[in-house]
């Protein structure tokens, strides 16, 4: 199977990506992670997490943290635009950026490539291939969603990860996955388990 790529930005919601790369990994995926500039200033600031920038010393970050050996996991730093992702010749499953900021949200519409996230998100868009876009924000404002229109006019998915209650959750956990079960639901990849709507509870 071609790889994941999971990008990443400093919008606030950093536990859904998280979870995202640990169920690809120990779902046996191969993933392609980058985190945006901003994204390690705010897993600084919001869990005062120090995350290496050196690509191989943040694999090893990652495996530990989320206690996963399993898949494949290649990171990548966000200014690198030269490495096997940023080419339309380089394969992939899909693409997820997740949580998106707006900001990101706003250069990819303008086919401004300015870090190695948005020239991913470029490349899957020309390729046809799947973007899926997870955007953080509350509430959206009319540039935003007419970027967002445009990109999903584009060929991208728009997924924000917004919350329901008919799984009955009792932990934030529980609302993590739901969210991002959800949003690999949008890839037609069913990693874990998730209670799903039936009907009313009788």
């Amino acid at each position: 199977m071609h790889p994941y790529v999971l990008a990443v930005t400093g919008a606030s919601a950093q536990p859904l990506a998280e979870r995202t790369l640990q169920l690809l990994l120990k779902a046996g995926r191969s993933v392609h992670l980058v985190l945006s500039k901003g994204a390690y200033a705010v897993f600084k600031a919001e869990q005062g997490l120090t995350i290496p920038v050196e690509p191989n010393r943040q694999a090893v970050f990652w495996r530990e943290r989320l206690d996963c050996p399993d898949g494949d996991l290649v990171c990548h730093r966000w200014n690198d635009q030269s490495v096997s992702i940023a080419s339309g010749s380089f394969r992939t499953k899909a693409m997820l950026i997740v949580p998106c900021s707006m900001g990101t949200v706003g250069r990819i519409n303008a086919g401004v490539a300015m870090d190695l996230i948005e020239r991913c998100a470029d490349v899957h868009l020309k390729e046809g291939r799947p973007l899926l876009i997870a955007p953080r924000e509350m509430p959206f404002s009319l540039i935003h969603l007419r970027n967002l229109t445009a990109l999903a006019e584009a060929g991208a998915r728009i997924a924000a990860p917004i919350p329901a209650w008919y799984t009955q959750p009792t932990t934030i956990d529980d609302m993590i996955d739901f969210l991002v079960i959800r949003l690999l639901d949008g890839l037609e990849d069913d990693l874990a388990p998730l209670q799903r709507w039936t009907g009313p509870i009788r």
